[in-house]
């Protein structure tokens, strides 16, 4: 499949698309590859890719790992790729990998805005921000700009013309998380980004409204679960709107789409990588729009790819094994209210 899928796809010099390529010719006998569409821009054509493996049927969980939706945010491609690639080579001689493949499908789509990443833009190549461009809007007041405005695509965080679709690539990611995850009982999404703060946070839902969500207890039972197992991890949980409220975020988006469908469980988490840090380490990075978003050192950046290996082989692992760990009940209940303690009543 993923011969044929070349043929008709001009390859310009990314290097995170080379090595999608050549991760997708490495896992051929275990990946589904697919061109979910196409993007143009400077006279060069870029895929957008959708790779599964583990078992398709729907009865089984599935988590969906996604990257670059920030063109400008390289690091989380990168951390994806790296992950990818580790998986398909343990698939080889990892027995006990290979069993869990038959309780659990993974999706990837590891570079969501090629686009952007070519020119090196946080927009999409029409100046749309593909997390300000679902149809969603804050209950409260948001930043200027920072919250998603249309005032111009000239400008930071433009969320598209208000009568316009989403754009292209967002069409595919919702049309990826609609048809493998939502439609499963339990599902788990993962988007790496980076850009904000010192340290490393876990955010969820919601991103356009103060209110908790109904899954708090199980964002709360993961967390405990993660510590528990990695009780020297660095990660900081947290909802996202605790530090911002913005318009048109995507995963707020499908996480209400999952809400008319009662008894099924989707967790959409973003990975906020605190790229501060990397800067606060090297303030030369401040002069380069790609050191603001990504490790420049050679050794930060294979430090990068280690640390967060565990945090998403822990998250494949935790959505095979879901049902081991999911509240219920009083218990459910008695988690609900202190994450809302937590997270609302500081």
């Amino acid at each position: 499949m993923a011969q044929s899928i070349f043929k008709h796809i001009s390859m310009p010099a990314l290097p995170e698309l080379k090595e999608l390529e050549r991760i997708i010719q490495l896992g051929q006998p275990h990946l589904e590859v697919d061109v979910l569409c196409e993007i143009d821009v400077q006279h060069k054509r870029f895929p957008v890719y959708k790779l599964a493996l583990g078992n398709p049927d729907p009865s089984l969980p599935a988590i969906g790992f996604f990257g670059g939706i920030h063109g400008l945010e390289r690091i989380g491609s990168q951390v994806l790729l790296s992950f990818l690639r580790g998986l398909l080579t343990r698939l080889k001689w990892d027995k006990s990998l290979q069993h869990m493949l038959q309780e659990v499908r993974l999706v990837f789509m590891p570079l969501v805005n090629p686009g952007g990443m070519w020119q090196a833009t946080r927009a999409n190549p029409n100046g749309v921000d593909l997390m300000r461009n679902a149809p969603v809007e804050a209950t409260e007041k948001v930043p200027f700009l920072l919250g998603g405005h249309r005032i111009s695509k000239h400008l930071p965080w433009y969320r598209g013309p208000a009568d316009a679709d989403m754009e292209a690539e967002n069409k595919a990611l919702v049309r990826t998380v609609q048809q493998e995850l939502l439609s499963r009982q339990f599902s788990i999404a993962i988007d790496c980004h980076s850009g904000f703060g010192l340290r490393d946070r876990v955010w969820f839902p919601h991103a356009h409204s103060v209110h908790p969500i109904p899954h708090l207890a199980d964002i709360l039972s993961l967390e405990e679960l993660f510590q528990q197992t990695h009780p020297n991890h660095r990660y900081l949980f947290e909802p996202q709107s605790l530090q911002y409220r913005t318009h048109g975020d995507v995963w707020d988006y499908l996480y209400l789409q999952s809400q008319e469908q009662p008894g099924k469980t989707f967790l959409p988490l973003t990975l906020e990588m605190g790229s501060w840090l990397w800067v606060k380490k090297n303030p030369r990075q401040l002069f380069s729009r790609h050191g603001m978003f990504n490790p420049v050192a050679e050794h930060r950046l294979h430090r990068v790819l280690r640390r967060h290996t565990s945090w998403l082989d822990f998250l494949m692992r935790a959505t095979c094994g879901h049902q081991e760990w999911l509240a219920q009940g009083p218990t459910r209940l008695r988690l609900q209210e202190r994450a809302v303690q937590r997270w609302y009543r500081p």
